[in-house]
Order: C-alpha cells, then structure tokens, then sequence
C-alpha cells in the first residue's frame, strides 16, 4: 500500500493525479479506482496497477 496526496481531482469529468509520499511520482486516479470520495490535498492510500498509459492508483482510500 502506498502513500500521497492528491494534487489534482476533477469531479465532474472522474479523474485526477496522486504525488507519491516516497517517490515524488505522479499517478492517474480514475473515479473507478476510489473507495472513497477524494479532493485535492487529502492525504491517501492506494495500490497501482497497470493501465494502458502506465500504472494508475486504484483502491484509494483516505489516509
């Protein structure tokens, strides 16, 4: 399980990017990989997982 905060997150089109805590890498974040509800700035964990543009944040919950 990794860790970060959400550094942008559009609700009304469903997507955004998670900043890594460790690493500083940036990862998409689609509506469809949230347990919880998400903004900007919160603190959360998450998985990665393979997508087509490289690896997304699914299972992302609120830390």
């Amino acid at each position: 399980m990794n860790q970060g905060k959400v550094k942008f997150f559009n609700t009304e089109k469903g997507f955004g990017f998670i900043k890594d805590a460790n690493s500083n890498q940036e990862y998409f974040v689609h509506v469809t990989g949230l347990v919880d509800e998400i903004r900007e700035n919160d603190d959360v964990t998450f998985d990665l997982k393979e997508g087509k543009k490289g690896l997304n944040a699914v299972n992302v919950k609120l830390a």
